[in-house]
């Protein structure tokens, strides 16, 4: 089949009108109490429904999970009605979304929470430069240490499994297509799988299979709530965000990952590069390995332009490409890709700071033309 960023692909049994996803994003607008999404964010993902897939921002399970400051939330009724509106939104102009599921494990702080609870995570080694943005006495978020974490006890584990299934079933709910679950760029997920970080003695730690043990839990879970052909997983070898370290064995270790959830069936595979390089390698070998380890959809991010992610289609180690950065200031990308226009650049200064600015007021392609004349 000849595939094309602008061609249809079915997902899970959706019919996606491209293969464009718009990739998951923290952009830090949720409410400051109920920590809830706001009307603003059912227009920003509203504008952005073009996309064959919206991935929905990075959405802690618990207060526990949580990480940073304004991310909204799915544990409690008020952020389950926040979402439902965004929902409803994206589906009115006939879109797709999915809410990515997240707990941040050791990257936190103890005032993200009302009980001041140190972060959690496979062990009590912290990170050592790494901040978080925090609200302390004033409306605006300041970057602070993250605070040493406590490491979770066996059972806790398995609690935060639970947390993801609850989340799952609050998704639905909300009215989302599926979701994702979060396990890269070095959070709770991540944290387990690293063999540097995870001195564990317990069926959590130790071998390759048992450190990939919660995260294939935690799928099993959230898929016997959702189906698992509504569940996807993304993945960032070789990262290093949050003080990780690339791992050693990365064919082993991903292709295990992969086999196993190609085994449970999921529906996507979400793989992410953050070095933006092998992943533009059409003979890389841990994309073809993946690729022949897991027989769903995959989806490719990492620096992708219209050019690189045709490429990658075409040698068939995609079935769709997620854009990050560039939805941040092109609610109207794929029309823009599609006509091969000027992409407008973002203000970095305004992507975290709150408020309309530089969230919703990024003009489509047709208003700068009207704009113009």
């Amino acid at each position: 089949m000849n595939k094309s960023l602008f061609s249809r692909h079915t997902l899970a049994g959706l019919p996606l009108a491209n293969r464009i996803v718009m990739a998951p994003m923290n952009r830090n607008r949720a409410s400051d109490t109920q920590h809830a999404p706001t009307a603003i964010s059912a227009l920003y993902y509203a504008q952005r429904a073009s996309a064959g897939l919206i991935v929905a921002e990075g959405t802690p399970v618990s207060p526990q999970a949580r990480g940073c400051a304004r991310t909204p939330g799915i544990y409690t009724p008020a952020q389950v009605a926040g979402w439902r509106n965004v929902t409803r939104a994206v589906h009115r102009t006939a879109g797709r979304i999915y809410l990515q599921l997240w707990h941040v494990g050791r990257v936190g702080h103890c005032s993200l929470r009302a009980d001041g609870s140190p972060p959690v995570g496979p062990t009590t080694i912290g990170l050592s430069a790494d901040r978080v943005p925090v609200l302390v006495g004033g409306s605006e978020p300041v970057l602070v240490p993250c605070d040493a974490p406590r490491a979770l006890r066996t059972g806790e584990v398995r609690a935060v499994v639970a947390d993801f299934a609850r989340a799952a079933a609050n998704s639905l709910a909300a009215g989302f297509d599926g979701v994702e679950i979060h396990a890269a760029n070095g959070y709770l997920f991540d944290q387990f799988r690293c063999p540097y970080l995870n001195d564990r003695s317990d069926e959590y730690g130790g071998t390759t299979s048992r450190r990939w043990r919660f995260l294939l839990e935690t799928v099993a879970a959230v898929a016997s709530v959702v189906g698992c052909e509504r569940v996807g997983v993304r993945i960032s070898p070789l990262g290093v965000a949050h003080e990780m370290q690339p791992d050693p064995a990365p064919l082993f270790t991903y292709g295990q990952l992969a086999c196993e959830l190609d085994r449970m069936r999921i529906g996507y595979l979400h793989v992410y590069d953050q070095s933006e390089s092998w992943i533009h390698d059409p003979d890389s070998e841990l994309l073809q390995h993946l690729r022949a380890c897991y027989a769903g959809s995959i989806i490719l991010c990492g620096g992708f332009d219209r050019y690189r992610a045709e490429a990658a289609l075409r040698c068939d180690n995609a079935d769709l490409i997620a854009f990050g950065k560039h939805y941040i200031a092109n609610p109207d990308l794929v029309e823009r890709l599609r006509l091969g226009a000027p992409l407008t650049a973002f203000d970095s200064r305004t992507v975290y700071k709150g408020g309309e600015r530089g969230y919703i007021d990024y003009p489509s392609l047709a208003e700068e033309v009207v704009g113009e004349t």
